[in-house]
């Protein structure tokens, strides 16, 4: 799928979604269906290649392409976690409102504190998917 902006928006977005220069961007869950323009925007934000989920390296941002039906998310998020360094942030993108396999964001709000993550923001990612963006809590923060 690809986004309807041209390239400069989806540099925008990528921007918008908390991705900058020089960091090192952990892509999981990718499949057919993810927007690669999207993608390619992120690239080019952030000067390097995405890398996958053999990087075996602290990363600074993992972006998770999630779906109905893909599984655990609580998992999913555990999972991605394995590498992100403190102050890293995951952002989950789900395919929008009305796609095939869209996840509901209550599914996202129930899954984030199980996985030890706080959902932060959620924002359009392109014209198919939203992005979410989720974080670990900040260490000696009181807990209610």
């Amino acid at each position: 799928m690809t986004a309807t902006g041209d390239g400069a928006d989806l540099r925008r977005a990528a921007e918008r979604l908390g991705f900058r220069a020089e960091m090192v961007v952990q892509e999981l869950g990718w499949d057919n269906d993810a927007d690669d323009e999207l993608r390619q925007a992120i690239e080019e934000v952030t000067a390097a290649e995405l890398v996958d989920g053999d990087y075996g390296n602290v990363v600074d941002a993992v972006m998770l392409w999630w779906r109905e039906g893909d599984g655990d998310l609580v998992d999913a998020l555990v999972d991605a976690l394995t590498d992100l360094a403190d102050g890293g942030a995951i952002c989950l993108l789900t395919p929008k409102v009305g796609r095939d396999r869209h996840v509901d964001p209550t599914e996202v709000a129930e899954a984030a504190p199980i996985a030890g993550v706080s959902v932060t923001t959620t924002q359009s990612a392109s014209d198919a998917w939203s992005a979410t963006k989720l974080v670990k809590p900040k260490a000696g923060r009181a807990r209610r």
